[in-house]
């Protein structure tokens, strides 16, 4: 299955991108539920909190099983908290590999401060690692409004 950046996936369908990164950032950093795989194959389900950089998904994942999973597998599923005047949703699915790139970490890491306006690095946040998330898979729900009988539903795929 193909898999593509956040950019990539913003510049095929904005009307998707859009909506799914105000999802993300409803609370104004972003906040969102990461599914990985075990290693005996079953799910595992975590809050994160993804930033979308310079046209890309990455997430500062701290030592954790959900790292060790991402590091075994990298398969992910990316679920926006729910919000408060709706039932919209955003998800995502593809691959995550470990950010290589120095100088992106650095940038994504002064980001991240950033839009938590911290002055400080917390205690041992360089123990964590950025993650770049590839897209392969988006559904995006939108309703009127808590019950909303008939969603919308927008799917997409990276491999047509």
């Amino acid at each position: 299955m193909s898999e593509v950046s956040w950019e990539q996936f913003a510049t095929a369908r904005p009307e998707l991108a859009g909506p799914g990164r105000d999802l993300f950032y409803q609370f104004g950093v972003g906040l969102a539920f990461l599914s990985t795989v075990r290693p005996d194959g079953g799910p595992r389900l975590h809050p994160i909190s993804p930033l979308i950089h310079d046209g890309r998904l990455l997430a500062h994942i701290i030592p954790s099983k959900k790292r060790d999973d991402l590091d075994g597998d990298g398969r992910f599923a990316l679920h926006s908290f729910p919000a408060a005047t709706n039932e919209d949703a955003f998800y995502l699915t593809g691959r995550a590999t470990r950010v290589a790139d120095q100088a992106l970490a650095d940038a994504a890491a002064a980001q991240f401060l950033a839009e938590r306006e911290m002055d400080d690095v917390p205690q041992d946040f360089y123990e964590g690692k950025f993650y770049e998330f590839m897209i392969s898979r988006c559904l995006l729900t939108q309703t009127t409004g808590h019950g909303d009988w008939q969603p919308r539903h927008s799917v997409w795929a990276a491999d047509g």
